[in-house]
């Protein structure tokens, strides 16, 4: 499945030193999701930080809306 960040998703990722290999990790093996209407939250703890996904998905492809 194909991921799309949104402008605001590169952003918050530059601002908070997320690389993309993360994102792409806490989408596909998350410790744990929280689903919040069309959206869904997924967390994954690293050794330095954890990571917070809010993306929509779609048929085709995952619309990445904010990293924390």
């Amino acid at each position: 499945m194909t991921i799309i960040l949104t402008d605001h998703a590169k952003k918050r990722m530059a601002e908070r030193a997320i690389t993309f290999k993360q994102v792409q990790e806490t989408i596909e093996m998350p410790d744990y999701t929280v689903q919040k209407g069309k959206k869904t939250e997924a967390i994954k703890k690293y050794p330095e930080k954890r990571v917070k996904v809010v993306y929509a998905g779609k048929d085709k492809y995952i619309k990445v809306v904010s990293v924390m």
